[in-house]
Order: C-alpha cells, then structure tokens, then sequence
C-alpha cells in the first residue's frame, strides 16, 4: 500500500514522501480502516510518540496523523463491536503509524460507528478536536448548566468545538482571539467576545472555568477572571502555578469510544459542526503541514476521491 511517511524527527516537511510501505498487520483487537480522510497535528512531527513505540524502539519512517474516517476492512483476532464494511471515525494510537495512509491499523476502542449522512471529510475533523473540548470542559472543568466558562483561542479547531459543546450544555460562553476572530467566534455560539490584543481580559466578570489551549501569558492573565473555587484547564502544558482558590489541570486527550459515539450522533442531528478550513489531496500532505496554521478550521487530507 501507499503511505505518507517521514524518516527523521525534526525533519522539513517537504522531506515527506508519498510511498510504498507493507500493509498494516490487524493485531489482536485491531481493525484494518481503509481510509478516506485524516486529519494531523502540525506539531506532531517533535512528538517522542511519533519516532519511538511504547517499548522504546526506533520506528522510523513514520507515517504521521492521528485522526481518521473510512471503512472497516478487516479485523484483528477478538474485535468485537465493529463489523467489515462498517463506516467509522476515530482516532489511531499515538505511538504507531497514523492515518496518512490507504489502510491503517486501529485498535477498535479507539473507533466509533460513523452516522448516517454525515461524510468522511467532516468526520475526520472532529476525533481530536471534539475529544479534547469534551474532556476539558466537563471531565476535568465539570463545566455545568447555568455556569461561565471562558475559551481561550475560540476560533481554532479545538476551541470552537469547546464553545458549540459549552453553549448546546446551556453554559454562558465568553470566547477570545484576535479582532479578525469576533464574528466568527459569535456566529459559532459564544455570547461574548474579547480581543486578546486589545481588551483588558483582567477585568472581565469573573468566570467558573476556564479552558486554555495558549499558555503562557494568556494563562496568567487567565487567573485574574477565575472566579472563588473555579477551574482552569490547560492542553497547553504544566501549569506554572496553582490559583489562590480554585485549580488549574493540566490534560492530555484521551481515546473514549462512548464518546466520540455521542459527538458523532451531535454531529448527526447538527448540535456540533467541526470546522473544516481546508481539504487537500493526499500528495499535498507536506504542504498541507507547512500551510496549516494559516487556514481557519481543520485542514483534512482527502486520501481517497470518493465518498
């Protein structure tokens, strides 16, 4: 089969190669996916799970991409739950070959059944950034009906996924961003808007939750509106230091079946909507890495041409 892969960490984009590669082996609980779109990280290539296995091996060349929809083609012995020519979205695992590819190993926990109607281009969009935006709100933020939360970069992928899930949940949304982001970020459910650059974020009402996906200065600042008791929570990095009264978390996402099945039937009846920026063939996946942080929503790499 054909594959996108890349030989060393830290290496140029342009260095990555559409190529032959051996096809996936299904191991025990395993699917094979045919896959028909993906989705990367574009800091994924300085990832340590992308060059090395969970036994500490070298696995280059690596195929890079960890989100995927498309069809199950094979399974592995003892997989249960899914079937051969079952539709599926998910995610792939961290530390084996990804998603940029014609056919790719998957254990079957990390897969959902994909609904009805909605196609695998919008799919692919949704693994990580509608994880990520469910577990930082209500796992680690217990973000509740009638609360404040405060979302950080909300015209990004993750981001404006956090703020559709915050306001469909009944919460009062206050996104940030740049000036350029403001109706943006008010059409996709936030009732407010700061301008990072401009407002003074310090003196705005105090908030319940916050969710940062920045860091840095944005965080400080962050623990100026959290109110008595609230939550921070950050995919940023370690929190450089704890509110007076509340909790900052640091999190990484999680794989989560049951869950990526609850925002595909979201997905379904229209209660989340992943933005799609970009869909690029799969011999633009180098240009697609290098362009990505200048596209507004998801960039998916369209591996196949047909739906």
């Amino acid at each position: 089969m054909k594959a996108i892969t890349v030989a060393e960490s830290g290496l140029d984009v342009e260095a990555m190669n559409w190529t032959d590669i051996d096809y996936p082996h299904a191991a025990e609980n395993d699917v094979i996916v045919r896959v028909h779109a993906a989705g990367f990280t574009r800091g994924e290539l300085t990832w340590p799970g992308t060059w090395i296995d969970r036994a500490g091996h070298d696995r280059a060349p690596s195929v890079p991409g960890h989100e995927l929809a498309g069809v199950v083609v094979e399974l592995g012995y003892g997989t249960t739950g899914l079937t051969v020519g079952q539709r599926v979205f998910g995610l792939t695992d961290w530390a084996r070959n990804g998603s940029l590819a014609e056919y790719a190993a998957v254990e079957a926990r990390n897969l959902a059944p994909l609904p009805a109607g909605v196609d695998f281009v919008t799919a692919a969009a949704l693994p990580i950034s509608g994880l990520t935006a469910w577990q930082g709100l209500f796992d680690h933020g217990h973000l509740e009906t009638g609360q404040s939360v405060l979302i950080h970069g909300a015209a990004g992928g993750v981001g404006s996924t956090a703020v559709q899930l915050a306001r469909d949940a009944g919460a009062w949304v206050v996104g940030t961003g740049r000036a350029g982001d403001r109706e943006f970020v008010l059409e996709h459910g936030a009732d407010e808007f700061i301008d990072l650059q401009s407002d003074r974020l310090e003196q705005r009402d105090q908030v319940d939750v916050v969710f940062d996906v920045i860091g840095g200065e944005v965080f400080e600042r962050s623990l100026h509106v959290l109110r008595p008791g609230g939550r921070i929570v950050t995919v940023a990095g370690p929190p450089p230091r704890q509110p007076t009264d509340g909790q900052a978390i640091f999190f990484v996402v999680e794989p989560d079946r049951a869950r990526l099945a609850d925002l595909g039937r979201r997905l379904q009846m229209g209660r989340v909507r992943p933005i799609v920026g970009s869909v690029r063939p799969i011999a633009e996946s180098a240009a697609a890495f290098a362009s990505g942080a200048r596209v507004r929503g998801r960039t998916i790499i369209a591996v196949t041409e047909s739906d």
